[in-house]
Formats: structure tokens, sequence, C-alpha cells
């Protein structure tokens, strides 16, 4: 009976509702579930995108369409559309490569430029495949266009 008694103890201990999910991560699974809906739409995939850029906060707004830009301009076989509500450039197959973050999206004090696993980034064991971005420089922009043009590549 004590064994009982534990059992169901533990399952009472297991079944308490966990914090789980922030607001924003519920919202950005929200986001993705229309998108996936959406797909079969794809004349509308970069209008979706500069409406995302377009509710943005002024300085993230500023980082998304440089980046929208530059993606247009150095990766023209990548496919602007939304994936969890970002903006991000998929291959025709629909494979994401990368994607902007908005620091807004997460409350972080960064925006985040970053790359999936079917970017050509590879460099021996170890490489970088997402960054910070507060300013886009000419600095920052050139090394944005050599990091898309090696993911393309």
């Amino acid at each position: 009976m004590a064994e009982a008694k534990k059992a169901t103890k533990s399952t009472a201990a297991t079944s308490k509702k966990s914090d789980g999910f922030t607001a924003e991560e519920r919202a950005a699974m929200k986001e993705r579930a229309k998108e996936m809906k959406a797909e079969a739409n794809k004349a509308n995939a970069e209008s979706d995108v500069i409406a995302k850029i377009a509710e943005m906060p002024e300085a993230d707004r500023v980082l998304a369409e440089r980046i929208h830009a530059i993606m247009k301009a150095n990766a023209p076989s990548l496919t602007p559309k939304t994936w969890y509500g970002m903006p991000a450039y998929a291959t025709a197959d629909g494979k994401i490569v990368c994607f902007f973050q908005s620091a807004d999206k997460f409350k972080a004090r960064y925006a985040t430029f970053g790359f999936n696993p079917d970017a050509k980034l590879d460099e021996g064991h170890m490489w970088p495949v997402a960054f910070a971005l507060t300013k886009l420089t000419a600095a920052e922009e050139a090394r944005i266009i050599a990091l898309v043009k090696k993911a393309v590549s």
C-alpha cells in the first residue's frame, strides 16, 4: 500500500504545470503554424516578409530592411519567407538557409542573423552559425555578404 501511495504522490509531483514556454516562444510557434498553412501560396511569401519587417520597432526594422536588401542582391537563388514570424531565406525546396531575428522578438539586447544546417559554412569541426547585430556598417555588411555567398555556394 505504501508503494501505491508513493506512486500516486510521484505522479502528482510530475503532473504539476511547469513554466514551459514563454509567451514569446508560444507566439513564435503560433506564427510557424500559420506559415506552414500558408506555404502553399508562395506568391505572398516576400510580401509577408516585408510586412513582418514593417511591424518591427525602428532599430530592428532598419537592420532587417538592410539584411533583406543584402539577401536579394547577393543570394537571388534564395526565396524570402517568414519562419517562426521572422524574415528568412530558403532554398528552392523550402529549406531555411538563414534568418533575421529582431531583438524585440525575444526581448534580447541585440538582433540576430543566423544560419541553419543547410548553409554551407563548415570550417573544420567548429564554426559560428549566428551573429549578434546592433548596427550595420560597411564592415558588417561585407562580412554578411561573404557569409551568405559561402552559405549558398
